[in-house]
């Protein structure tokens, strides 16, 4: 899936957030999974994608990264979970479409 997209990881419902853009959310977020680069989300187990937003554009997509990296957690909380109440884990459905 090569598409500009915003996304957010949790290491559980509630857990430590991390949030990010990339060209390719499938290939990123398995590097995220397998902790392939040191820094952030291995150190925190950081690994479960709980959100993710496609744009047309990569400006745009970071654009809206920079804006939500800006927010207070509990925005960003709720913006998980209007679409993804439970916070499961959408990376194993996503990787297979």
């Amino acid at each position: 899936m090569k598409q500009p997209c915003v996304y957010l990881l949790a290491s559980q419902r509630g857990g430590t957030l991390y949030v990010g853009v990339t060209s390719n959310i499938i290939k990123r977020v398995a590097e995220h999974r397998t902790d392939i680069r040191p820094g952030f989300t291995a150190d925190h187990g950081v690994h479960r994608l709980v959100w993710f937003e496609p744009h047309d554009v990569m400006e745009s997509a970071i654009r809206r990264e920079k804006a939500i990296k800006g927010w207070k957690r509990a925005w960003k909380v709720q913006l998980i979970e209007r679409a993804n109440p439970r916070w499961i884990d959408l990376f194993p459905k996503l990787s297979q479409a």
